[in-house]
């Protein structure tokens, strides 16, 4: 799993998270980093407001929590998830001596990103594809 610290680059980058059930989240800067949420049908849900998302925290005791609004939330992705997100430039993902590397094809060239996990070699990757496109 990606941390929080890649998760706001690549929000910050222009991720933008369109909630589906299945999905992780943290809630940063509520002494919340380490805990992740993952939105479901019975307990967590994403409802519409007249003033935007929030998230809902239904019969949740663990946290005195009734709602966050939407961008209070930071996706987590899943590997699938930024693997999709990378679209058509990429190209594989194999084991590396630091672990995982994914290869990308971008504007001609050949890209590879290395990391201790494919989550996180997926999120360089994808950070690198978000900060070229806003070139």
């Amino acid at each position: 799993m990606i941390g929080v610290h890649v998760a706001q680059q690549l929000r910050e980058a222009g991720l933008t998270w369109k909630p589906t059930p299945g999905d992780r989240f943290a809630i940063p800067d509520r002494d919340l980093d380490d805990e992740v949420f993952v939105l479901s049908n019975m307990t967590i849900e994403v409802y519409t407001v007249p003033e935007g998302q929030v998230i809902g925290f239904n019969g949740t005791t663990e946290w005195a929590l009734d709602d966050v609004e939407l961008d209070e939330a930071l996706w987590l992705p899943r590997e699938e998830q930024l693997r999709e997100l990378l679209g058509g430039t990429f190209r594989t993902l194999h084991r590396a001596a630091a672990g995982y590397a994914v290869d990308t094809h971008l504007l001609g060239a050949d890209h590879t990103f290395t990391a201790p996990t494919a989550e996180e070699a997926y999120a360089a990757a994808l950070l690198h594809l978000l900060t070229a496109a806003g070139a």
